[in-house]
């Protein structure tokens, strides 16, 4: 189930990049790969077996952190939201595992065009460091 939510989650981009934000970032030795898109783009199933409100009001964020191999790493993370009006949101991250893969997402609400600063601390033993940008959520 948490591979088809993964699955879902990538794919889904491919066919709305209007709507969802795919991008990575160096930070350090990593290749940190994240996403941001409303939460229903998952299927019913898919959100209720992994604890997602599947709402128009609900945005959920993609987190992979991938060594210099692409290999996905176990981290720390923790962060927030913040609107351009100011208000600040805790992101609290799921860790997802399945296989070697390692995924870490997070759920926010919004409304309708909100933009939204996203900076999240990660963390390891041997490194650390800031995944920070900005996105824009539209209801559907």
């Amino acid at each position: 189930m948490l591979k088809t939510l993964v699955r879902s989650l990538w794919l889904s981009l491919l066919f709305i990049p209007a709507l969802a934000q795919a991008a990575e970032q160096k930070i350090g030795a990593w290749t940190v790969h994240y996403t941001a898109l409303p939460s229903t783009f998952l299927t019913p199933d898919i959100a209720r077996a992994n604890r997602i409100e599947r709402s128009r009001y609900n945005g959920l964020l993609n987190i992979a952190v991938l060594d210099q191999n692409g290999k996905t790493l176990q981290v720390n993370m923790t962060g927030q939201g913040k609107s351009l009006i100011g208000t600040i949101r805790k992101l609290e991250f799921q860790t997802i595992r399945e296989g070697d893969a390692i995924y870490y997402i997070a759920q926010y609400p919004y409304r309708n065009e909100d933009n939204v600063l996203f900076t999240i601390d990660i963390k390891s033993p041997e490194q650390g460091g800031e995944l920070s940008f900005r996105h824009t959520f539209y209801t559907d």
